[in-house]
């Protein structure tokens, strides 16, 4: 069945499109802001540490509220959550009142997409899953430079009188707030995901098996799990396939966050190239993404951890060439190919954990982890990546290119550790 014919899947799909162009419209938003607030970019970095902090605490609350909540009802929750709070965000010009919100923010966002991607197998077959997962891993990363260049058109109005004024990103803001609205409205019409929670007694769900069915249940990768009680984010380290596919995952992350951090620096200065330049960079990057798209879609049937690896070594040797490009054309070629490898790697990834794990609470626990993973990696490696640069900079040494070098050295170690053949022996 193809995910044309799949409604409930369409509905989800739409909405977490609206809702992606309008999150990163608010984090372009939030940064500029702060950059407005303070001139600092130490600040500036300070954002993305404070959107970091949620994602390691939150995790286990994560896993605890999606097991117990409907899952539809769940996202909607958080959805509307998430409206309130971007939307109070221009009514105090203050640093901390950003800190604050930013902070906030990401808390339901990891009960969000901890619930969605553990949903996603419910709404479609299979064998359509990593098409799923590219479709939805493209809605968010593909709205990058298109959330980009409307952020810049809002930013540029002239709204230099009265409230507004004082204000120039508020209209960005209440934006982002309608688009989680809009992602609200298309999931409360998606049927499919009602009556999804866990049963808190009985710690079972109303399907005994997820869509790979019995033999999904005796596929090896998910020998041992959880132990029983309540479940906590460690807890998913128990389960084989999580431990194989998490360090690709967390490399995947460095890389990109190294590559967002670096990137116009290495553009900019180490290339003499212009802003409009660096703007063709992110572009190309989003481009990559649907090349990724259509290449994970003609890869379905190879095996979906023999595609997270070649994933990441794309990425690790596409960073760590582009470390060291003499010229700015190379760099726009391997930012093409950094985004379709960024694409391949996560959504197999994705596609593994759901396909291989059959217990809809270890499926809960997996994504927990993924998406707490996917942040840590990308906040760390976007602060310590410029931290470190910048200090190699000032000691005369070449910072950025070395920086992108180790970090695309790490993201090609890191993918010879995924192995096709799952072990057999109990963790």
């Amino acid at each position: 069945m193809s995910l044309r014919t799949q409604v409930d899947f369409r509905r989800l799909l739409v909405g977490q499109g609206a809702s992606a162009l309008g999150d990163w419209m608010g984090t372009f938003a939030l940064m500029a802001l702060v950059d407005h607030l303070s001139g600092s970019a130490t600040a500036v970095g300070g954002i993305l540490a404070f959107r970091l902090i949620p994602a390691a605490l939150g995790g286990t609350l994560a896993a605890k509220l999606v097991r117990r909540w409907d899952r539809r009802r769940t996202m909607i929750t958080m959805d509307l959550l998430r409206a309130g709070m971007i939307a109070v965000v221009p009514f105090v010009q203050e640093l901390w009142w950003v800190y604050l919100w930013a902070f906030l923010l990401e808390a339901p966002s990891v009960v969000f997409l901890a619930s969605r991607d553990s949903a996603i197998p419910d709404l479609v077959d299979e064998a359509d899953l990593p098409l799923a997962n590219a479709a939805m891993m493209g809605s968010s990363y593909g709205n990058i430079p298109v959330g980009a260049g409307l952020f810049a058109a809002f930013a540029a109005l002239p709204l230099d009188d009265g409230w507004l004024g004082s204000h120039p990103y508020a209209l960005v803001f209440w934006l982002d707030a309608l688009t989680f609205g809009v992602s609200a409205w298309f999931i409360a019409r998606a049927l499919g995901l009602r009556g999804r929670a866990l049963s808190v007694e009985e710690g079972t769900t109303d399907e005994a098996l997820p869509a790979g069915g019995p033999a999904a249940a005796e596929d090896p990768a998910v020998a041992g799990g959880p132990a029983a009680g309540s479940p906590r984010l460690r807890d998913a380290w128990s389960v084989p396939l999580v431990r194989r596919v998490l360090p690709a995952t967390a490399a995947a992350a460095v890389g990109l966050g190294a590559l967002f951090s670096l990137g116009i620096k290495l553009v900019r200065e180490e290339l003499h190239a212009s802003d409009i330049e660096y703007g063709v960079l992110i572009v190309l990057f989003g481009a990559g993404a649907g090349v990724g798209l259509a290449l994970t879609h003609r890869s379905r049937h190879v095996d979906l951890l023999v595609l997270t690896r070649r994933g990441a070594l794309v990425m690790g040797a596409l960073v760590a060439l582009m470390s060291q490009s003499p010229a700015v054309w190379l760099t726009f070629l391997g930012a093409a190919g950094f985004g379709a490898g960024a694409t391949v790697a996560l959504t197999s990834g994705m596609s593994a954990l759901q396909a291989r794990i059959p217990l809809e609470e270890e499926r809960v626990l997996a994504f927990s982890a993924f998406h707490v993973v996917i942040r840590i990696g990308l906040g760390v490696a976007a602060l310590g990546a410029g931290a470190i640069g910048d200090g190699l900079n000032r000691a005369g040494l070449p910072g950025t290119r070395s920086v992108l070098l180790a970090s695309g050295l790490l993201v090609l170690a890191s993918a010879a550790t995924v192995r096709p053949v799952v072990d057999r022996e109990a963790s």
